[in-house]
């Protein structure tokens, strides 16, 4: 009974594919195949090319694809350790600093407290503060360009439908056109 378990033989595809996971060719195939083949070219590590209008490239034995947010993803993500004082950044405040200054909050709080010394630090404050109301004035001003170019005269009624309602909506964008520029003079200005 126990000498039939141990004469099992094995296939050379399963041989084939052992090799395969030893060798780490992960592209190879364990069983031949009759029939359309494909001509491929072999790829190795960091390798980068284009197919079907995708990028693809070779990490840690793994075909990825490359896409249009890769940068995006990468400047979004915090690392484990501060880049300056490879502190472990595991609280909120070093999140939140490290997006703004690319260092955790310790040294932030080090950083902004050299600028008090060397009596910098007003007008860095200054910068800061100015550079973030003129991106909020930047993007107030672009969501109001999108919502008047969008047709203010399409309603949806309570049952769904889409009706078209004729009003002189020209004077009314007019006066908001007025209002935000006036708005966006006040808050640029209370800034200096």
């Amino acid at each position: 009974m126990g000498d039939s378990y141990l004469k099992k033989e094995f296939k050379s595809s399963d041989v084939a594919r052992l090799r395969n996971i030893v060798k780490k060719d992960f592209t190879s195939k364990s069983a031949p195949s009759a029939g359309y083949t494909k001509a491929t070219a072999d790829y190795k590590e960091g390798d980068q090319w284009e197919e079907n209008g995708v990028t693809w490239t070779i990490k840690n034995g793994l075909r990825q694809n490359i896409t249009k947010l890769d940068a995006a993803k990468k400047a979004a993500r915090i690392p484990l350790a501060c880049p300056k004082c490879s502190k472990r950044m595991k609280h909120q405040n070093d999140q939140k600093m490290y997006k703004i200054h690319k260092m955790c909050f310790d040294c932030t709080i080090d950083f902004e407290a050299q600028l008090r010394k060397a009596g910098l630090f007003e007008a860095y404050e200054k910068t800061m503060v100015g550079e973030s109301i003129e991106a909020f004035a930047k993007d107030l001003e672009n969501y109001v360009m999108e919502t008047l170019s969008e047709s203010l005269n399409t309603y949806v009624t309570e049952q769904g439908d889409m009706e078209e309602w004729k009003n002189n909506t020209s004077r009314f964008n007019e006066e908001i056109l007025k209002k935000l520029k006036e708005y966006l003079t006040h808050i640029r200005n209370s800034n200096e």
